[in-house]
Formats: structure tokens, sequence, C-alpha cells
């Protein structure tokens, strides 16, 4: 059965000026950019540069009010206009036709393309160079086809075989394909279309001038690679009867080689990222000082040729509809313009009071940029000092870089969770990892610390951790283990 009833239910929704700024703040400053761009295209009302003359939006609202008490008793322009079509026109920037909390779904994604020759292509145009019969040309175009970004074939000779055969028709055996593959081999770079490591970087040493060096590290590389990737130099030394310093010339050899080859392409496509500081900070007489980016702070007014427009309608006399619905549509765009320009100074400061707490609570790191002196710090540490909400201030930090003396830093490094140390104090698991990175670098590499040994140190310096935090932090230190940092 069904019925009607009613229902009074409280909720909270962000406005869409609100999303706006959302949207703006978790914006760098290239992005920020390309957002003023965009929007200076798709109203006409704003406009950018420095601007002289008295606000024109102050005066646009106070002509077009004025003409409202003109018009009080008579039917408005409102009224003549439909709603829905209103919300709909296709020129309403997007901000404005959302009503939902914001979401990271909303997010426009837009991938960049890259001009130039791809590590194929260049691979592809030396095969002209290679002397082939017509069938072995198509399968060197198919291996090269099929080498990887790094400069690997990752594929099963059979399997190629088979693939040959069902895509391109050639029916062919490994051993056919395996000779093809060592004149692709030949390609530039030295070690390209190999099937592992230890053939890629045996083709790079066969192409250097053989000295007893490069011979002893092919040597090595051919009878004991297992040996040389674990480190297990001692038996390297009984294998080959050499001494330490043959071992450690042919490993100086080997460590000059590129283990992906196709990383060193030039012409590669992939994107190379840029980072703008958005904000800069500098000691000046032993105290610090912030600053924005200049370019976070663009100069931008409302058009004076739409404020003409609503002056010319509140003069004439007679108002016909299209003129009304002409004004409701230069009324609209005023506002999105107002809107933005607010927005953007909103967003101005917000990043500089959001910043400034982290510096000042990082004060004694700013000034010494010793990372033992970073103090533990989560994002509601600052929330609560701003008094903005959390999600505010991630926005901040997640995608924005300050300049400082010591280099330019991404704002969420100087962020982290806090641990207590033997005093009792809290103390920052930056600080902890810092410690933890000179302890490695100090070690006896003939004999490097195992983590056991690492969480001991640690302890006696005061940081009394466990073993398996100090293999997760020297993990997040992209550092390898004991075995691995071993030399001779």
């Amino acid at each position: 059965m069904l019925k009607q009833q009613l229902n009074l239910k409280l909720s909270q929704k962000l406005s869409p000026q609100q999303i706006q700024l959302m949207k703006l703040i978790q914006l760098p400053t290239q992005a920020f950019e390309q957002r003023i761009k965009q929007e200076l295209e798709e109203n006409p009302a704003l406009e950018d540069g420095k601007l002289e003359a008295k606000d024109e939006f102050e005066e646009y609202e106070d002509d077009y009010n004025e003409r409202e008490r003109e018009d009080e008793g008579t039917e408005s322009i409102e009224a003549e206009i439909d709603v829905d079509e209103y919300l709909s026109d296709d020129e309403v920037p997007n901000y404005r036709l959302q009503a939902n909390n914001y979401s990271p779904d909303d997010d426009e994604k837009s991938v960049p393309y890259a001009a130039g020759t791809s590590f194929t292509q260049y691979l592809t145009t030396q095969l002209s160079t290679l002397r082939f019969d017509e069938t072995e040309e198509q399968i060197a175009a198919f291996l090269v086809g099929s080498v990887d970004e790094s400069g690997y074939l990752r594929r099963e000779l059979q399997d190629v075989v088979d693939d040959l055969a069902f895509t391109q028709n050639i029916y062919t055996d490994e051993d056919s394909v395996e000779k093809v593959l060592k004149k692709v081999q030949e390609l530039d770079p030295a070690g390209v279309g190999a099937r592992s490591l230890q053939e890629c970087l045996l083709i790079q040493l066969r192409r250097k001038e053989p000295t007893k060096a490069v011979e002893l590290a092919e040597d090595i590389l051919d009878r004991s690679f297992d040996q040389f990737s674990k480190k297990h130099y001692t038996k390297i030394i009984s294998r080959h009867d050499i001494s330490e310093d043959e071992l450690r010339e042919a490993i100086d050899v080997i460590e000059h080689l590129n283990p992906k080859p196709g990383g060193s392409y030039s012409g590669n496509t992939r994107m190379v990222e840029h980072v703008i500081p958005d904000f800069t900070i500098k000691i000046i007489d032993g105290d610090l000082e912030l600053s924005l980016n200049g370019r976070n702070a663009p100069q931008m007014h409302v058009s004076r040729d739409y404020s003409d427009m609503l002056k010319g309608y509140k003069e004439s006399k007679e108002k016909t509809k299209a003129q009304k619905d002409a004004v409701m549509f230069i009324k609209q765009k005023l506002d999105a313009a107002k809107w933005f320009i607010e927005a953007i100074q909103q967003r101005q400061q917000t990043l500089m009071v959001t910043m400034s707490s982290i510096m000042n609570y990082q004060k004694k790191y700013f000034l010494s940029g010793d990372e033992r002196n970073l103090r533990p710090m989560i994002l509601k540490d600052i929330a609560d000092e701003i008094e903005m909400d959390v999600s505010t201030v991630s926005r901040v930090a997640n995608s924005k870089y300050v300049d400082t003396p010591y280099g330019t830093k991404l704002i969420k490094e100087f962020f982290s969770e806090s641990m207590k140390n033997d005093q009792g104090e809290d103390v920052s698991t930056r600080e902890i990892k810092k410690i933890l990175e000179m302890s490695i670098e100090e070690e006896d590499k003939r004999k490097p610390l195992t983590d056991e040994k690492l969480a001991k140190v640690l302890k006696d310096k005061g940081y009394p951790i466990a073993r398996r935090t100090v293999a997760k932090y020297r993990e997040q230190l992209d550092i390898s283990v004991a075995r691995l940092r071993k030399e001779i």
C-alpha cells in the first residue's frame, strides 16, 4: 500500500563556492595557472591584469540593485526565466552545477601526450643497418616490438614462435628466432634485447675493449652471477683464484654498466615532472620569512564591457524580453567572475595561514636544516592551530612544495608520527629514520650491520625500537639488507 508522509531531516552540504575553493586549494602552482586560464576562456566577464578604476563588480551590483528597486512592484527579470534552463546553460562553469560534497572522484583526470620518437621506433630504424632476408626481417621487427621500455625481451622464445605463427603467419623455430635475436642485440644502446640482467651486462662487456679487468668481470658474470648478485665475494675469490684488488677492479667495471639500457634512450616519451615551489622560506637576521609564489596571486577583475552593458540596460527606457534575457546572462557571468576572484583570494589566505603555522611549528628544523630537529606533527596539530578542517590542511600539504635554504621539499614530508624515547619524550619518526640512515652510512661496509644490530645501536642512542620496526624504516628509506650492502 502506497502512502505519503512528511519527514524533517537536517543535512549539511557544501555550497558551490566552497566546492570551488576546495578544488583550487589542492592545486599546485602549474595546475592553478591552467585552471585560471580555463576560467578566463569560459567566462568572458573575467579578465586578468591590474584594475586601476573603481571595483567594477561593486559598480555593477549597485546599478543592478538600483534597477531592481525601481522595478519593484512589477514582474522581476528572474520570474521571466525558467530556472532549470538557467542552470543548464552550456556556459555555466562546472562548479556551479555541483551540489554534492567534494569527492576525489570528481577530479578531471587528463593524460598529457609527449611528442618525439619512441624507443621502439628508434630500434626499428636501426634494423635497416643489419642484413636480413625477408622472413628474418619480419622476425626482427616482431622482436623489437616485444622489447619493453627497460630494453629487455621479457618473453620466452617459444612464446615468440607461437605468436609469430598465429599473428604473422610466420612458421619458424626457437633456433631461428634466437639467431635473429643475437643480431637485434647488436643494436644501440648496448644490452638491448637481453632476456635477463646477466645477459644484458654480458652484452655490454663484450662491446668493451678487452682489458684484464673487463675479461675478469665477464668471467665472473658468466660463471658466478648468482654469487655476485648475493655479494658472496669470498666464494668468488676462491672460485676464480683472484685477489681482492682484482675483484675490486672487476666490480668497478660492472658497476659502470647500465642495467636498464632502454632507460638511457634520450628520445623516450616519458614525461618529465618540473617542480615549482609554491612557497619560499628564507632566513633573514636569524628569523624565518615566508612568501607565496607570485604565480599563486594573480590580479583578476571583472570586465568593464560587461558592467557597461548593465549600465546601458539601466539607462534604456523600454525593456524588451531580449534585453532582459541578455541582462540575466550578464549577471550570471558577473556572479561567476566574482565568486572566482573571491575563491582565489581565499586560496591565497588559506595557503599562507597553513604554511605559516607549519613553519612556526617546525621552526627549529627550518633554522638548522637538521632532520633530527623535526618535531612530531600530524595534520590535526596544524588544523587545530589554524582552526580549519583537517581535510583543508591535507589539501595544502599533499600537493605543495616549499623552497627552503636546504632544497625544495614536499610539505607533507614535514609531517610524521611520534614515538617515545628512553626519556619518555615524544620524538618524530623522521628523526629516528635520519639517525638510522646515518648509522648505516657510518657502518663498516665489510661487515654491515644487520637489522638486529641496528636496533641495538638505536637503543644505545636512546631510541628503543624493535627489529621489525628497524626493517620497516630501512625499507622506507630504500636501503638494502646487510648482505647486499657488503663491500670489499
